[in-house]
């Protein structure tokens, strides 16, 4: 299945232009409060990180390359609301009555948002699953690519990086496989992993064929290469 949003690496989008260093972090002020509104409403628990990344992905195709950046947050945001019943389409519209909301008690307040930004989420978790590869170890990405668990799923696997080799760089201990939490089907942790690709691995025209790419990729995703196999 074609998974429109998998754009890195893509030929043909134009140059990558950075921002001024003197560029405001949020080029309007509708963009801090779609950032804002999104880290609010999953702080109610009602979906995790993968499943929000997911919610973009499932934007139609039309709406995915027309919308800007923010407009993919709001828009996948109001999706999740209404699927997981937090509000409803009515709510939306502000068509809905008045009165105290059943998650009320569960609103992130101002005072909060320093101290649960700086905690974070970590992915990390016992798993017992063991590692199979080791710094220095070549590997090979697994073909096809996409999810291995769900049609048209979500994955961390890039499209890009479907069936290139690399080297193992270091393993990262075992954290939640996004392939699996995205669709509530467990965190079921796996060893992750930092691999390094040659430029010249991931592209048949590279820039700069002696430049890596380093990507963090888990086990499920790795095989290892065939004797005699070259990077």
């Amino acid at each position: 299945m074609s998974r429109l949003h998998d754009m890195g690496g893509r030929f043909g989008d134009g140059a990558v232009v950075p921002d001024a260093p003197d560029a405001p972090v949020f080029a309007t002020d509708w963009h801090a409060r779609a950032l804002a509104v999104t880290l609010a409403c999953g702080a109610l628990g009602k979906w995790n990180i993968d499943v929000s990344r997911h919610a973009r992905e499932c934007l139609s195709p039309k709406d995915y390359t027309r919308f800007s950046y923010y407009e993919k947050w709001i828009s996948a945001l109001a999706d999740l609301l209404v699927e997981t019943g937090v509000l409803t389409p009515e709510d939306l519209k502000g068509q809905s009555g008045d009165g105290l909301h059943a998650l009320a008690s569960a609103a992130l307040r101002a005072e909060a948002v320093a101290a649960v930004l700086a905690k974070g989420g970590p992915a990390n978790r016992p798993s017992a699953i063991a590692p199979i590869f080791a710094p220095g170890e070549r590997v090979k990405t697994r073909h096809p690519g996409g999810s291995a668990l769900v049609d048209g799923g979500h994955t961390r696997l890039p499209d890009y990086a479907v069936g290139a080799c690399g080297q193992i760089l270091r393993q990262h201990g075992t954290h939640v496989l996004p392939d699996s939490n995205a669709h509530g089907l467990g965190e079921a942790p796996e060893p992750l992993y930092a691999v390094a690709f040659p430029a010249s691995e991931l592209w048949a025209h590279p820039e700069h064929p002696h430049d890596e790419v380093v990507l963090d990729l888990w086990q499920s995703y790795l095989q290892p290469l065939e004797p005699g196999a070259q990077i």
